[in-house]
C-alpha cells in the first residue's frame, strides 16, 4: 500500500470519496425505498417526507460502505480485483473514510428524527447491521446472504419513514429484494473464490462451487420475483404492477444470459445494467400503478 493522500487536494478527493462508495450505485437500493414509500403514502408522500426519506438511504449507505472499504482494506489489498480501490492504493486513508462514515451516520439520524420517532429509534440498529456486516465474510458462508438484507432494509425503511409503524406488507418487499441482492451478490464473488479459499475467507461459492452457486442464485432470482408478485395480490395493485415484475423476471433472466459458471467475463456489464433495470421497471411499474 503506498501513501500519496497528503499530496492530494481537499478538491480532488471529493469524486474520489464518491467512486470509493460507489455513489453512483444508489441507483440499485433507492427505487425500493421509493417503493415502500410510495407503497405506504399508496401515491406520494409529499415533498419533505421525500427529501429526508432520500437523505436517510443516503446517508445509510454512505455509512455502511465506507465501514466496508475501512474494514476490508487490508484484504482488498490482498486481492488483485480489489488492490486498486482507494485506500490500498494510498489515494485515501482509512481515518478519511471513517470521517466519511461518522458524517454520514449524524447526517442519517438527522434525517430519522425529522421522519418520526419509530425511525429514530431503528436507525441506530440499521447503522449498526450495515457496519458489521463485512465482517461476516471471515466466519460464514452465508455473507452473501446477509449483504442482501443490508439492500433489503430499504423499503421497510421507507414504509416506517411515511407511516411511523412497520406491517408486514413491505416486510414481504424486503424478502424480495434480500434475495435478488444476495443473488447478485452470490454471482459477483464467484470471480473471487480461489482467493477466497486462500485467505481462509467465506461465500457461497468458495463453500459450494461456482456451478451450486448459480444455481443457488437463480433460485432465488425465481423466489424474488414470486414475493413481488405476492405482495402484488395481496395489496391489490394494478396490472402495471404486475407488468414490472415480468419484465424484472425477464431482465434476471438476462442476467444468466450475459454470465455462466464458465464465462464471467461480462460480469461487470452484468452488475451495473441489471441490478439498475431491476430496480428501476419496479419503481415504474409501482408508480403506475398507483396512480392507474
Amino acid at each position: 500500500m503506498t501513501d500519496t493522500t497528503h499530496a492530494i487536494s481537499p478538491w480532488r478527493k471529493a469524486p474520489m470519496f464518491l467512486d470509493a462508495i460507489k455513489f453512483h450505485e444508489s441507483v440499485f437500493a433507492l427505487p425500493f425505498a421509493y417503493i415502500g414509500m410510495t407503497l405506504a403514502a399508496d401515491g406520494f408522500p409529499g415533498w419533505r417526507t421525500f427529501a429526508w426519506i432520500t437523505a436517510a438511504m443516503v446517508s445509510a449507505r454512505t455509512v455502511g460502505m465506507s465501514a466496508n472499504r475501512v474494514i476490508d482494506r487490508h484484504i482488498d489489498a490482498r486481492n488483485p480485483r480489489a488492490a486498486e480501490r482507494h485506500i490500498p492504493r494510498g489515494l485515501l486513508s482509512a481515518p478519511e473514510m471513517t470521517a466519511l462514515a461518522v458524517v454520514s451516520f449524524a447526517v442519517f439520524m438527522v434525517a430519522a428524527w425529522q421522519l418520526n420517532t419509530l425511525a429514530l429509534v431503528l436507525a441506530p440498529v440499521a447503522a449498526a447491521y450495515l457496519t458489521l456486516y463485512p465482517y461476516t465474510k471471515r466466519f460464514t458462508w452465508a455473507a452473501n446472504l446477509l449483504l442482501g438484507w443490508a439492500l433489503a432494509i430499504s423499503p421497510s425503511a421507507a414504509w416506517i419513514g411515511v407511516t411511523g409503524s412497520l406491517t408486514l406488507e413491505p416486510v414481504l418487499m424486503s424478502l424480495a429484494v434480500a434475495m435478488w441482492a444476495g443473488s447478485f451478490d452470490i454471482i459477483y464473488h464467484t470471480q473471487d473464490v480461489e482467493f477466497h479459499r486462500e485467505q481462509g475467507l467465506h461465500s457461497v461459492a468458495s463453500r459450494f462451487g461456482i456451478v451450486a452457486a448459480f444455481r443457488i442464485a437463480r433460485t432465488l432470482d425465481a423466489l424474488a420475483v414470486v414475493c413481488l408478485v405476492a405482495l402484488g395480490v395481496w395489496m391489490g395493485l394494478a396490472w402495471p404492477f404486475f407488468l414490472s415484475c415480468a419484465a424484472a423476471a425477464g431482465i434476471l433472466w438476462y442476467k444468466y444470459v450475459l454470465v455462466s459458471p464458465g464465462d464471467l467475463s461480462r460480469l461487470g456489464a452484468a452488475f451495473g445494467r441489471i441490478n439498475a433495470y431491476v430496480s428501476t421497471t419496479m419503481l415504474i411499474g409501482t408508480v403506475w400503478a398507483v396512480y392507474s
